[in-house]
Parts: C-alpha cells; structure tokens; sequence
C-alpha cells in the first residue's frame, strides 16, 4: 500500500511537471507571436524619415512629392507647404525634435495666405487649418495660430449662401466663391477646426458659421434619415440621392459625433443617436455572416449597390468611439478581409460578388485608424498582429527609393507617382500610434481631425 501510496503521487508530481511545461511552452508561443511593438514602432518612425526625406530632396518647398519621377506637385498656381503643415505634429509625436524645429521654423518663416488663388475649403480646412491648430497646441507658438487665424478668416466667405452650407472654393485673397454643388463630407466636416479656432481665439463666428453648416446638412436629411451624396447649398436640393458611408459623406457622420465627445455640444449628441438607428437600419448589410455597409437610397432605403472600400473603413474607428464594440470589431473583420482579398486593400469593393470594382490604393489611413482604435478599447493582441501584416503589405508594395508611391492596382501592384500629404500626416502616424508606448499620446483626452490632427479635449 505505502508503495502503490508513492506511486500515484509520483503520477501525480509527473503529470502537474508536466502540466507546467506545457504551460510555459503555450506561454512562450503566445509570446512569439506577439509583434515586438518596440521594433516596429522604430521601423515606422525610420520609414517615415525615408518619405520625409524623399519629400525635402525631391519636393522641398511644394505640397506633395511625386515619389517615382522624383518631381513635385503643387494643388494650386502656388504652393501652400501642403506636406509640411500636415506633417509637423507627426514628427513631434514621434520625437523627431530636430526635423520638427526646423520645419516649424519653414512653415513660419515662408507659409503665407496672402494668395491669389481658389482652394478647395475642404482640403484646406482638415489638413492646413487643422495642422496648424495641433502644431499651436503642441508647440504654444502663437505664432501657428495667427496663421490659423489669418486662413480661417480667408476662408469664411464660404458660408456666404442662402442656405449657410458653404460653397466648394474661394479665393484666399478675393474672396470670390464657386461651386455650389457639394456634398455632405464638404459641407459638414468643418466643425472640428472651425470650432477649436474659435475656442482658440474667442471669437464665435467660426464656431457658428461651422455649425450651422453641418445642422443645414442634417436639416435636408430624408424622412427615414439618410443623406444624399450631392446638394447643391443654394437651394438645399439633393442632387444624388445615393447614401453610403464612403466618400463624399464619410466623415459628415465622424464629425457629429467627434464634435460631440470634443466640445460637449448636446446637439452634435442628438444629431449623431438619430443617424446612427438610420445607418444601421437601412446601410448596414450581411453576407454569411460578415458584417458590412453598402449603398442606398436615401427616400426609399432601397439597396443601391454592395459596394464598400477603403473609405469606408474608418467605421469601425467610428464605432468604437460610439461604444458599440460588436460591430466595430465583426466590420474590422470586413475591412480585414478587403485588404487580404489581393494583398492590399483597393479603394473599391464588391463584397456581394466578392471581386474589386476600383483597384487603386492611394496610401490610405482608415484601416490602420480603425486597428489602433480598437487595440486602444480592447488591448486585444489580434489587432497588433493585424497592424503588423498591414504594415508589412503598405512596405512591401509601396516603398520606392525616394519615399511611398500609391497603386494604380491592387492585384498588379503597379505604382502611381503621387504621395499625398495625408501618408505622412495620417497613414504613418496611425501606424506609429499603433505600435508606439502608450504614454505617447492620450487616447481618450483627444479627439482627432479627420485628418488625424490631434485636438484636445475641451472642458
């Protein structure tokens, strides 16, 4: 009996021996499998100072460079330093203090307003305005917001309609307006930089101008609570009547309720509840058991295309900030899919007939916004491992020697010669935040642009 007694115990000490090792194994696979967030932090941060490089060698000066002539591009008859206004609070964030002094010191030594030129207020407004204001609160220099100041000034004749949604161009120095068939993206993405200027300065009138725009945006929407694509502001008519989540409307929803969770303003609050039922009821879309949003019209809900693309996948960054969890992470999922689907994701895609409709990838951020949203909410491993296979794809596919080239197609991987500011100013930056120690910035005491400017909080 003692013996068999010593027998079973020593089972015992051999299977728990055992039990333990497996353990340590299963631990230290699930450690391999982590991504080293340290390594690949650095790695972004260097890839970033390869296109930053690309664009003072090739560019210097002008608002984008073009990556594979190893030329130049400019939005208007003069440049406005497009790439290095968009640019400067990434190379803050990443404590690259030497190439940001001494682009802070170019932009304030040569960026002037003082144009005769016609500029897309849109374009202006979320990544020249909204740069501007993050660089004045990083930095404290007034400086930045005196230029803020100055364009936002320039640019309020856009307001001047009879509906108060703003035309698509002025002139920064006439004030001349054109253009008044718009769209919701245009007309109500505004608010955020309109707003913080005026929190900034003192002064309303940007904050209501702002404001008024997007409630006349939400105003004209249809019975069932959808907006169109296109309205034309002089007469408030809708023009397209085709509703989605992409382009052209896209960040009309991300700002009601960004606007609310920024300023506090309850009406941005009530604005966003009432879309987001819409939303849901009559875009949101299954196929065996994906989730995704496609197209419809916005009087009857009626399906109008299955389409969805690299706009779209901002949503899920969208949703989480809502708190709606579950969809945020089955439409991530979605999103996910679309990239794999050619190996980067195009800008267009048919997820009914499961085929690319529009093969182009012009570097966008939404995907990467979207996984860094969700990992900072859940803390959830897999969207490390998702970011990694993102940014290994985006290097893979896009590096060229002087800087990141977009795809004139997915599946052939051909390059196009264009590296819109938004690369340095969202696409590496999202990226960066993703894998970078979370003391680098406060999630949840900041609301981003759509441009990925950081704004703080107001009380």
């Amino acid at each position: 009996m003692g013996f068999a007694g010593n027998e079973s115990n020593t089972r015992q000490g051999l299977h728990g021996f055992f039990v333990c090792v497996l353990l340590v194994i299963c631990a230290s696979h699930c450690l391999a499998q982590q991504p080293n967030r340290k390594k690949l932090a650095a790695e972004v941060k260097a890839e970033f100072l390869h296109a930053w490089n690309g664009y003072k060698k090739h560019a210097w000066g002008h608002d984008d460079l073009k990556p594979l002539s190893k030329t130049h591009h400019d939005w208007y008859a003069q440049p406005l330093l497009m790439t290095p206004v968009d640019s400067l609070d990434t190379m803050i964030i990443m404590g690259l203090k030497n190439e940001a002094d001494a682009t802070k010191q170019y932009i304030l030594d040569n960026l002037s307003f003082d144009k005769d030129v016609e500029v897309q207020n849109f374009e202006i407004t979320i990544r020249i305005l909204g740069g501007l204001l993050t660089s004045y609160q990083l930095t404290g220099d007034k400086r930045f917001l005196n230029l803020a100041e100055d364009l936002g000034n320039r640019l309020l004749p856009v307001f001047n309609s009879p509906t108060g949604m703003p035309y698509r161009y002025v002139n920064l120095k006439t004030g001349k307006i054109r253009n008044p068939v718009s769209n919701p993206a245009e007309t109500g993405t505004l608010l955020i930089e309109f707003g913080t200027l005026s929190k900034f300065t003192g002064k309303p009138v940007f904050y209501d101008k702002a404001k008024r725009a997007l409630v006349e945006t939400y105003n004209r929407r249809s019975k069932i609570g959808l907006v169109g694509e296109w309205i034309n502001v002089e007469t408030g008519q809708w023009t397209n009547t085709d509703s989605h989540i992409s382009g052209a409307i896209d960040s009309y929803y991300e700002y009601l309720l960004k606007c609310w969770l920024l300023f506090r303003d309850e009406d941005c609050k009530r604005m966003w509840e009432e879309s987001i039922v819409a939303i849901n009821k009559y875009l949101q879309d299954e196929r065996e058991g994906e989730l995704w949003y496609g197209h419809a019209d916005m009087n009857t809900g009626g399906r109008r295309a299955t389409t969805y693309g690299a706009l779209d996948a901002f949503f899920p960054a969208v949703l989480v900030l809502s708190g709606d969890l579950p969809r945020a992470k089955r439409l991530q999922e979605s999103s996910y899919l679309m990239w794999n689907h050619a190996g980067i994701e195009p800008e267009e895609f048919d997820y009914r007939a499961q085929k690319i409709t529009s093969p182009r990838y012009p570097l966008r951020p939404e995907i990467v916004e979207s996984t860094y949203y969700l990992y900072q909410r859940t803390r959830d491993p897999h969207y490390l491992r998702m970011g990694e296979k993102l940014w290994r794809d985006f290097v893979q596919h896009c590096r060229t020697e002087a800087g990141y080239a977009a795809l004139k197609n997915v599946v052939t991987k051909e390059k196009a010669d264009a590296m819109q500011s938004f690369v340095l100013a969202e696409t590496f930056k999202y990226f960066y935040l993703l894998f970078s120690p979370d003391e680098t910035l406060d999630f949840r005491n900041v609301i981003f642009n759509t441009e990925a400017h950081p704004i703080k909080k107001f009380k």
